[in-house]
């Protein structure tokens, strides 16, 4: 971490949180942030060109900030809180960004639980480990193999692949990605089997004799219950549901037998109903085989990156609805904060519809494909013009944040929004901005990974996908790509098949699972398995087919939970 007064902290939400320096108009990589190391990703060098917002509008017309947000006091003030609803997404991830959250819970608004992302397979590390908490970078440095489960991680962490680009990597993955071209074993498994693979491991890993019973022992005191589970379906049984032959199994192994492992967990492999469980299986699998509470390896998910910190920003709404099963038509007035729900959200056409019954507020830096259904656009300052300390939840750095730059006259930060709406309500004022930051800048957070007990999973109760599926249907995969991130700069509106499909490329087709329908053009690709339809993560049609259904305990997106048939008609 830096403390330069001319650091710069990335916003954007992803895995490496890197920190730059700003200097005379250029911004170049810090060498001193271990992560960063000098170096920019193509999503940092994006989001320099991005074309910022400098003026507010009101049903398309510009006006100055003053007005915009006398527009938005009166709106306030002339609406019952409890029909208002509060809505933030992770456009931008520094910690200031939550300061408006207190506003709005103290004027009544309704706000949100649960996530679109990554909250049904944290719920579940958690239930087994007690707390959500990655080993330090050091630990994956240390490691010999690293096993990547679900996750892209040559695109997705950029800085830390390429501290362990050397090492032996092992790939679990429905599609052919990045860093499984660049693994030494590739198991493209069917999707929502993971669970079903992280038992078979456990039988083989029984059978090699690589269970720890050293952990177990200090740790645990239900691997039998564990093991009797894995232990329930014969061997060829798995092979046929997961789709991984036991020749790669033994391959698989081969590779990590007395080594030095490390597992990095990504969000695919739970984004189903009952995620949790499926993401715990394999928790399990390796607490099973040791790689927990060591200073090499470990389980890399996305960490609760506040971990050890005392809370500075505290709000406290008087409600909460779970995030995906938002319906914008149920409020009078909706406040969206750096989000972009027409494209990110569940069930699209749901999602436009519920906005043209409101009045919106779009509170952001550009216009996205949200801002179009707004009647009042406010704009937020821009990353380079305040300060903010942004933490990571993909290793234990933090990066910092300065106002390098003046912000444009007609732009307004989440804290000066925050603190004008509380003056003109007459609320109590707000925690002064330097203190929160300096806080987060000079605290070093208790942030231990090692866990004092760990639970196994014992039992499974999981609908699988494949007992429903037709032979006609296709399981549904999203996946990041290097050229944009999430929602944000260029999109990709493809629906990419395997050649054996018998489609022809560029066609266009129509899908539809049981929540709704889209028309896709189609691309061919021996990367993806001949039973999946891959989107990439801000494809503009993609949540038309996706269902607006929370998951069973974290109040979460269930974005892969369909089956996807093409209309032939």
């Amino acid at each position: 971490m830096s403390l330069s007064k001319n650091s710069i902290a990335c916003p954007l939400d992803c895995y490496d949180t890197c920190e730059a320096l700003y200097e005379n108009g250029l911004i170049k990589g810090n060498k001193n942030h271990r992560v960063t190391n000098g170096k920019l990703c193509i999503n940092f060098a994006n989001l320099q060109n991005e074309n910022f917002l400098k003026t507010a509008y009101y049903e398309n017309k510009e006006i100055t900030l003053e007005e915009s947000l006398n527009i938005l006091v009166e709106k306030l003030k002339n609406t019952k809180p409890e029909n208002t609803l509060f809505y933030k997404g992770a456009g931008n991830l520094g910690i200031m960004q939550s300061i408006t959250k207190i506003f709005f819970a103290s004027y009544g608004s309704v706000l949100t639980k649960g996530s679109l992302c990554d909250e049904i397979g944290g719920y579940g590390l958690a239930k087994g480990r007690g707390k959500l908490v990655n080993p330090p970078i050091e630990n994956l440095i240390n490691s010999d193999v690293i096993i990547v489960w679900g996750r892209n991680f040559s695109v997705s962490s950029p800085h830390m692949y390429n501290l362990v680009k050397d090492k032996t990597f092992i790939t679990i993955d429905p599609i052919k990605t990045d860093i499984a071209k660049k693994s030494s074993l590739h198991l493209q498994l069917n999707p929502k089997t993971d669970h079903e693979l992280a038992l078979l491991l456990t039988r083989f890993a029984y059978m090699e004799d690589m269970e720890d019973e050293e952990f177990i022992k200090n740790n645990s005191n239900n691997v039998e219950d564990f093991f009797d589970l894995a232990k329930e379906k014969p061997l060829l049984s798995y092979e046929k549901t997961t789709g991984i032959s036991l020749t790669d199994i033994t391959k698989f192994f081969e590779l990590i037998k007395n080594k030095k492992v490390a597992i990095l967990i990504g969000l695919g492999v739970q984004k189903y109903y009952e995620g949790a469980q499926i993401i715990r299986t394999i928790d399990s699998f390796a607490a099973y085989i040791g790689v927990h509470n060591k200073d090499y390896g470990g389980v890399w998910y996305l960490d609760e990156s506040a971990a050890g910190y005392e809370k500075q920003i505290v709000s406290k709404p008087k409600k909460k609805i779970p995030l995906p099963e938002v319906d914008f038509s149920q409020f009078d007035l909706v406040f969206i904060q750096g989000a972009n729900p027409v494209v990110s959200a569940p069930n699209t056409k749901r999602i436009v519809e519920g906005l043209k019954n409101s009045f919106v507020v779009y509170f952001g830096t550009t216009l996205n494909d949200t801002a179009k259904y707004a009647n009042l656009i406010i704009p937020a300052s821009n990353f380079l013009t305040k300060g903010d300390v942004r933490l990571s939840y993909g290793h234990n750095l933090k990066a910092v944040s300065n106002a390098v730059i003046e912000k444009e006259e007609g732009t307004i930060s989440e804290y000066e929004l925050a603190s004008f709406l509380t003056k003109e309500f007459s609320f109590e004022n707000l925690k002064a901005e330097e203190e929160i930051l300096n806080y987060y800048k000079n605290t070093v957070p208790n942030k231990s990974h090692k866990m004092e007990t760990f639970k196994f999973i014992e039992e499974l109760e999981i609908e699988n996908l494949y007992e429903n599926k037709e032979e006609n249907q296709y399981y549904f995969i999203t996946a990041k790509r290097k050229r944009n991130l999430n929602s944000q700069f260029e999109s990709d509106d493809k629906a990419y098949f395997n050649p054996s499909s018998g489609l022809k490329e560029k066609e266009m087709v129509k899908l539809f699972t049981d929540y709704g329908e889209a028309i896709f053009e189609v691309a061919l690709s021996e990367d993806v398995k001949e039973n999946c339809i891959l989107t990439y993560a801000g494809n503009k049609k993609a949540n038309y087919l996706t269902p607006f259904k929370k998951d069973e305990v974290a109040d979460s997106a269930t974005l892969q939970e369909v089956l996807v048939t093409i209309d032939i008609s």
